[in-house]
């Protein structure tokens, strides 16, 4: 393997030098990222794990500002959006979020665990770091850590006076302004940062009936405040505040024939869709400085709204067994998490390093689901409703967790985890007076054995498992815990000096109830089920070179090959590919920052994504086309201040980002159901810092 690796970089490595793009002898290799995916801190070429990190300079050089944003830029991952402002599908190397179940990557901000699906979407202000790691994490980020983890940290307060200010301005009349300050209350002692942003948007798609823009923001608001203290030399102390508002559109699928993947049509439903809510997250943070160990204690509390209302059978038609009449829907989701970690974690310059925790969270869920006959096309009318389902759902999680890293000789490191995962689910059916109750638990270890060859230059083979806990539908039914079984062989390499990184993956996994998302037609009722035995495998590969001063390019391609091996709910479809899955990825681009008078640089961007074939149901009958997505940014920047223009999905590609067949919709009239994504959207920015 060491041949292998090593002639691959030595052929780009030549490519480069034939083009003539040799490294001046004064230029700068790529920035070196710290990152703390394995919960210490570590430069990123040394980590074991195929991790896409952006740094803060990243995330502004790419206008990353959602989470949309960066899941683009990661091959083998996509986001969806659907249905309500908040609710996205993510999904990583063929591991798929459904509706009502937890995620299936770990979304951790500032080392707090995110546990509900409508968390991932999120507005990302004042952004330090974000870390995306693929394959099983679940060792050291726990259960629904089974495809992967999103690590996001949040910018420290600062020990001087700084701050900053952003505005920015789109098609759709849609603006957005971010500001933020930092600094000291007592110097070196007790500091603090405050940042917030406000964004309204007029939309870009049109109900074709209500002649109305469907995606519009009335309102999306937001701030977090942060105070650090050093409480004694050995103690620092860390409290977290932030909150969110909004109310904007949502519901706005279309209906469509069968079999209508590529066919893109605008909404045309007669009762105009909205979602409003909040969010409210405290947090707080310990480290304390043992003689042996630091041990952190990490405490968080969520309080999460969102309500929708909007159409049911999205036409402006009537259903004809309900005599032509309309049908309109509306939920009210509240969720309360409560979380601690305690954690020790040895000292980083030992042969044998080790982290050791313990884990809880308790989660509190309420969904009231409502349906209403459609007279005035008012959504008042769910207060009359046809149908309620009314669910409380409960669950209490526990986890021991460990891990070891052993340098069995100089270069040589052998590494360990365990984790133990237990998670009791309790559910009251509050309309049949009817109680549900069952603990699911796993054990989920990880082996990694890495040969760092050089400095430069390591290769790794690693074996880990996780795990998706199992729950209650609102029918009563309970669907199965789901667990993955991951191979991996891996390499990561730097040459030039760190003008060139290649970094690269191998990956196969076996996965046991395989958990997916459909619609009961019979009874109208959402179903969590699963898949007997699915096969994933595929490769990764990333690459960043600095060609010249201020120039730079890169790539990195994933795939995906995801087969049914065994369904035993919907026979027939073995050999098929899992729900909302895309064969494969590609990103590349280019980032070019060059002076052009004092104090005065000219900066040029360019994002290119293509996605291959989406299947968006086990079936397989219905698959989105390949994509092709251009985002560009070009402007000119100061020492403390950028002008930009801006533009995403520049050749205006039409495309669903959620696409469900009446097969599996439940569709009261027998048609399928598209949920358009965004068109071309342009604008100007504006930054400042002082």
């Amino acid at each position: 393997m060491k041949r292998t690796m090593q002639s691959a970089g030595m052929t780009a490595i030549g490519l480069i030098a034939a083009l003539g793009l040799g490294a001046p002898a004064h230029a700068q290799g790529l920035e070196e990222i710290l990152v703390t995916a394995q919960k210490r801190t570590e430069n990123l070429q040394d980590v074991p794990i195929q991790v896409t990190a952006f740094t803060a300079q990243t995330i502004e050089d790419a206008g990353i500002g959602t989470t949309q944003d960066f899941v683009d830029l990661v091959p083998n991952m996509s986001l969806d959006d659907s249905y309500t402002y908040l609710n996205t599908f993510v999904v990583v190397r063929g591991v798929t979020q459904i509706n009502n179940a937890d995620a299936p990557v770990a979304i951790v901000i500032d080392g707090v665990p995110q546990n509900n699906q409508k968390q991932f979407k999120m507005n990302l202000f004042d952004i330090e770091r974000i870390e995306v790691l693929k394959g099983p994490q679940g060792a050291l980020y726990g259960r629904n850590a089974i495809g992967g983890a999103v690590n996001i940290v949040t910018k420290q307060p600062s020990n001087e006076l700084e701050g900053f200010a952003e505005a920015s301005y789109g098609n759709g009349d849609a603006w957005e302004i971010t500001g933020g300050v930092s600094g000291p209350i007592v110097e070196d002692k007790v500091m603090f940062r405050v940042a917030g942003y406000y964004k309204e948007d007029n939309g870009r798609i049109t109900n074709t009936t209500l002649n109305r823009k469907v995606d519009t923001i009335d309102h999306d608001y937001g701030m977090r405040a942060r105070l650090t203290v050093v409480a004694s030399e050995n103690v620092n102390l860390d409290f977290r505040a932030s909150y969110q508002d909004f109310r904007a559109g949502g519901l706005y699928d279309t209906s469509l024939p069968d079999d209508s993947a590529n066919t893109f049509l605008p909404p045309y439903s007669n009762i105009m869709g909205e979602t409003w809510g909040d969010i409210l997250e405290l947090t707080f943070k310990a480290d304390v400085e043992l003689p042996f160990a630091t041990l952190t204690a990490i405490t968080g509390y969520t309080d999460l709204t969102e309500n929708n209302r909007g159409d049911l059978d999205f036409t402006n038609q009537g259903v004809p067994f309900l005599f032509d009449l309309g049908v309109g829907q509306g939920q009210d989701l509240d969720v309360k998490l409560l979380s601690q970690e305690l954690r020790l974690v040895s000292p980083d310059d030992q042969r044998f390093r080790w982290i050791v925790g313990a884990y809880y969270i308790r989660t509190d869920r309420q969904l009231l689901t409502r349906a209403f006959i459609d007279l005035t096309g008012s959504t008042a009318q769910i207060d009359d409703p046809f149908l309620v389902i009314s669910e409380d759902n409960n669950n209490d999680a526990y986890a021991l967790f460990g891990q070891f890293d052993y340098d069995i000789v100089d270069g040589l490191v052998l590494s360990g985890a365990l984790r133990y995962d237990e998670d009791k689910r309790h559910q009251d059916d509050l309309v049949n007076d009817l109680t549900r109750k069952h603990t699911f638990d796993s054990l989920q270890p990880k082996v990694t054995l890495t040969w760092n060859i050089d400095d430069d230059r390591l290769v790794y083979g690693s074996y880990s498992k996780g795990f998706r806990s199992g729950g209650f539908n609102n029918t009563g039914t309970m669907f199965e815990d789901e667990t993955l079984d991951n191979y991996e062989a891996g390499f990561k390499t730097s040459w030039l000096d760190r003008r060139l990184i290649l970094n690269g993956a191998v990956y196969y996994s076996e996965v046991k109830d395989f958990q997916f998302f459909y619609v009961d037609v019979a009874t109208a009722s959402q179903v969590i089920s699963n898949i007997d035995k699915v096969n994933i495998w595929g490769i990764e590969l990333e690459a960043q070179a600095l060609l010249t001063e201020g120039l730079q390019v890169f790539g990195a391609v994933g795939t995906t090959d995801s087969d049914i091996k065994r369904i035993s709910l919907f026979p027939g479809n073995e050999g098929n590919k899992t729900p909302k899955t895309t064969s494969w990825k590609l990103n590349a681009g280019f980032q070019f920052r060059q002076p052009i008078a004092d104090d005065l640089s000219l900066f040029l961007r360019m994002d290119y994504e293509h996605r291959g074939k989406k299947y968006w149901q086990i079936d397989n009958r219905d698959v989105q086309g390949p994509l092709d997505l251009i985002n560009a940014r070009v402007g000119v920047e100061g020492e403390s201040w950028g002008l930009y223009l801006w533009g995403k999905n520049l050749t205006d590609e039409k495309y669903y980002a959620d696409y469900n067949p009446r097969e599996f919709s439940g569709h009261l009239l027998g048609l399928d159901l598209g949920f358009l994504a965004q068109p071309r959207t342009y604008g100007i920015e504006g930054r400042v810092r002082f």
